[in-house]
């Protein structure tokens, strides 16, 4: 058995000396199913690299792009099934809106309702010791007025005056509320009431031309 297996090597080894110079049709069988394995190698894996594999990668692409589309499909199917009870809902979402902005004064209004809000608190009997507003602060969507007063009165008066703030058409409220008790058995209290206004056009156009500098600030940063 070992002969045998020593001659078959032999043999084989044989097959490849004396190749060069030899045209590879009139090479012995072995060297040439080599030769062919090595070229058929080579062509498959260059077309792998050069070719094939693109492919594979836009496949890929394709595969991920149709599970995204099947998702989207699923969520808009769901969303088409439940359309009547998203536009109810929307339309709630309008109307609470909607009243939210009626408790929003103009620009004009505001001084209406500062004088509301002075007349608020003498018909309550207070003394008014300060009421002074302070600098508007322009928010995304509204501007808050804070206005600091101090009134002095009775208990209940002021109880009263706090009560008149939150029952008002427009939003009203007080903060950083602080009472010191005076020696005729009086209360002053200190607070900062704060109001709301819609912004007027001017200020919404103001508004957007800085967002928009300051998206093409950061755009020539990047």
């Amino acid at each position: 058995m070992n002969i045998d297996l020593k001659q078959s090597f032999a043999d084989l080894a044989a097959q490849f000396e004396g190749l060069q110079g030899r045209h590879p049709g009139l090479w012995p069988l072995a060297p040439r199913l080599l030769c062919a394995a090595g070229v058929m190698a080579a062509v498959l894996g260059l077309g792998y690299f050069f070719y094939w594999s693109s492919q594979f990668e836009e496949q890929d692409a394709l595969a991920a792009q149709e599970l995204k589309l099947r998702d989207d499909y699923k969520v808009k199917m769901a969303q088409a099934i439940n359309l009547d009870a998203l536009e109810a809902q929307q339309q709630q979402v309008n109307r609470y809106v909607e009243r939210l902005e009626k408790q929003l004064p103009s620009k004009a209004e505001m001084a209406a309702l500062l004088s509301d809000i002075n007349q608020a608190g003498i018909g309550r009997g207070l003394q008014f010791e300060l009421f002074k507003p302070g600098q508007v602060v322009v928010k995304d969507y509204y501007a808050e007025l804070p206005i600091d007063i101090k009134v002095t009165g009775h208990y209940h008066d002021i109880g009263e005056f706090a009560a008149d703030m939150a029952r008002m058409p427009r939003i009203v409220t007080l903060n950083n509320l602080a009472l010191t008790a005076g020696k005729d058995g009086t209360l002053s209290l200190d607070a900062i009431a704060k109001t709301f206004r819609y912004l007027d056009q001017d200020e919404l156009d103001a508004q957007a031309k800085a967002r928009k500098a300051k998206k093409t600030a950061k755009k020539g940063k990047a």
